[in-house]
């Protein structure tokens, strides 16, 4: 997989994003090893019980930051029951706080993707979630949701990655609802 060329960051910008990715790098590693302690029981059942539909895991090859590829985990949401419930509930990508660990994702940013043709994506970690999943989930076009991504890039910040993570359990409950309608 050939990484993207990147566009230059101006200096103000690079700077003020020194500044905030260690802030940002230490509130997923809080939150991630959180919620792992947290689910680490939860998980470790669902994964026991997506086990006699095969594996329970799916990695897929993604592009992170400054383009370097990485394989996600994500439940395996094909299936039986409960890989349907885990994709209802929008949790098949629960095993991706271990990518937050190792520092290939972020609680929050743009989409994970195999590959895109918006390079500006490249320049923060993709998330597990972001802020077009919190304004309208899946309703929106692709070119709405690409400038969402953006304007997350260009503007991101602390306080909004708080935000975006208090409304991520409300959006997930909206796509629910959305699903079972």
């Amino acid at each position: 997989m050939h990484a993207p060329t990147l566009p230059p960051l101006p200096a103000p910008l690079r700077q003020a994003w020194a500044e905030h990715g260690s802030a940002k790098r230490s509130l997923d590693l809080v939150g991630a090893l959180a919620l792992l302690a947290l689910l680490s029981l939860p998980l470790a059942l669902l994964a026991l019980a997506l086990v006699p539909s095969g594996h329970p895991f799916v990695r897929e090859l993604r592009l992170g930051r400054a383009g370097r590829p990485f394989r996600t985990w994500r439940f395996r949401a094909e299936g039986d029951r409960v890989a349907a419930a885990l994709d209802l509930c929008a949790l098949a990508g629960l095993p991706q706080l271990l990518n937050v660990v190792r520092g290939e994702m972020s609680l929050v940013g743009p989409c994970p993707q195999a590959r895109t043709e918006h390079p500006e994506r490249l320049l923060v970690r993709p998330g597990m979630t972001g802020l077009w999943q919190v304004s309208a989930r899946s309703d929106l076009p692709w070119e709405e949701m690409s400038l969402l991504d953006r304007h997350y890039v260009e503007s991101h910040w602390l306080g909004m990655d708080l935000a975006i993570l208090a409304q991520t359990p409300r959006a997930a409950l909206r796509l629910r609802r959305g699903r079972q309608a």
